[in-house]
């Protein structure tokens, strides 16, 4: 039997008021659209806007991550909604890149630390929840992707820049985005499911029209999104402890299992800890330091394709190809990363092998650049995809919140417990990663469906009927 999943969608305590008139933002409803083979409207560039604003705070996310902010990012995006909680988000990422800009002394940069690590973490999962929920369903994989996009962006700079140029001004780098955030923020609608929650019928209406386009037909769907609401408001979870129940145990088991394999799989050590890895297996004494930078910088523009790449082909691949299917597509995520593990831990093998030496360099670079390139194209964003689909709107709130702080919970742990790995052993430190990622391959068989070209109720649909035939 076929595995299906869950979904639903947030909410917003002030919407985005008049949206679509001449008046305040010009006829809108009325932008040319894209369509699909079936002629009906597919998306508009209303999406395309908002999206493209949306992602403009995974820059940050993609400079620092943290786990602090993914505590409350569920319910404070219940309460106050998506698009007033991205720009809550992006204000105090403003703030800590000043902070870190003009600091004085390291109480300056702790405070400024500390500011982009919650607003990242509120930004790790309200962009993906929003973005899934504007976005028409047979676009929905290609738009949620952009948030990886501007990750590796964000990543990138962090890597390219960080050695050149000195770290106050790549601080007030970071502010641009943040800022172009801000500002567009004011021309973009709230997300119309959480207008219908908090009874805004009329502006939910009118945000559907314009995201759909003026001659698209929003009947069906807007029935969907009101009956769906209406079932899961009698459901509700007020508690993080009734999240627990055997109706949600299928999403629970996806999103923190997905999430626990991407932060085990190495992915974040690596990114950390670059220089270290390369100087540990002996790439110092035969291309410098220098050269270790300019691996760096190779490292983070050989993820930027590969994630356009993504991009291009998840919708048309699906999401579970991109995570484990290795013989249809160019890259398979899981098996990519768990190989390119092995590489490297042979490399660490190989150099204590009388002679092996320039063979060990040569692997762990293929290694490492072989990592970077398959965990961008599908561990690194899809995750965060399917959380932003699998969970209905009763539940989103702790579920979201929950899986993000397991996130970068694990992520922390690794991170922490890198180097204790290391001295113990630098093989096998990567010979476990590659097991795990082996382990992703089998999870993602026989654990994560597809969720391609189907509406979030839709998806809501199938894990009521699944579960009900296992009862």
């Amino acid at each position: 039997m076929e595995r299906q999943i869950s979904v639903g969608e947030g909410l917003l305590d002030k919407p985005y008021q008049n949206y679509g008139t001449t008046s305040d933002c010009g006829d809108t409803a009325s932008l040319p659209s894209i369509r699909n083979s079936s002629g009906s409207d597919a998306t508009t560039a209303v999406v395309v806007f908002s999206t493209l604003v949306a992602v403009s705070g995974s820059f940050c996310y993609g400079i620092a991550v943290r786990m602090l902010g993914a505590i409350l990012s569920g319910k404070i995006v219940d309460i106050f909604g998506r698009r007033n909680v991205m720009w809550l988000s992006e204000l105090i990422c403003t703030l800590g890149w000043l902070a870190i800009a003009f600091a004085k002394d390291a109480l300056w940069l702790d405070s400024g630390r500390l500011l982009i690590g919650f607003g990242a973490g509120i930004i790790s999962y309200v962009i993906p929840i929003y973005v899934a929920a504007i976005s028409p369903k047979d676009f929905r994989g290609v738009f949620t992707a952009f948030h990886q996009l501007m990750n590796t962006f964000g990543c990138s700079l962090a890597y390219f820049f960080g050695n050149v140029i000195p770290w106050r001004v790549l601080a007030l780098i970071g502010v641009i985005p943040c800022v172009l955030q801000l500002i567009g923020l004011f021309f973009i609608p709230e997300s119309p499911r959480w207008l219908v929650k908090i009874g805004k019928e009329k502006e939910f209406e009118t945000t559907l029209q314009n995201l759909r386009g003026k001659g698209a037909d929003i009947s069906q769907e807007a029935a969907e999104i009101r009956d769906h609401i209406e079932i899961s408001q009698k459901h509700s979870v007020a508690r993080l402890l009734n999240l627990f129940q055997r109706r949600y145990a299928n999403s629970l088991i996806i999103g923190v299992g997905l999430m626990l394999l991407q932060q085990f799989g190495g992915a974040s050590a690596m990114a950390y800890y670059t220089s270290s890895i390369f100087e540990k297996a002996g790439a110092s004494g035969s291309i410098g330091s220098r050269g270790i930078a300019i691996i760096q910088y190779m490292f983070s523009f050989f993820r930027f394709p590969a994630v356009i790449t993504s991009v291009l082909l998840m919708d048309k691949a699906g999401r579970k190809p991109l995570l484990m299917n290795g013989y249809q597509y160019l890259q398979i995520s899981a098996c990519g990363m768990a190989f390119g593990c092995f590489l490297i831990g042979l490399s660490f093998y190989l150099k204590e092998v009388k002679n092996m030496n320039d063979a060990a360099h040569i692997l762990v670079l293929v290694g490492f650049m072989g990592c970077s390139a398959f965990n961008s194209i599908g561990l690194a964003g899809i995750p965060f995809v399917i959380m932003s689909e699998i969970f209905p709107i009763n539940v989103k709130a702790s579920a979201g919140s929950l899986v993000i702080l397991i996130c970068w919970s694990c992520s922390w742990i690794v991170t922490y417990t890198f180097n204790f790995m290391m001295q113990w052993s630098s093989a096998g430190t990567f010979f476990i990663f590659s097991g795990i990622g082996f382990l992703t391959v089998l999870f993602v068989a026989k654990i994560v469906p597809e969720t391609k070209g189907r509406t979030l109720e839709e998806i809501q649909d199938s894990i009521i009927t699944s579960f009900a035939g296992l009862r």
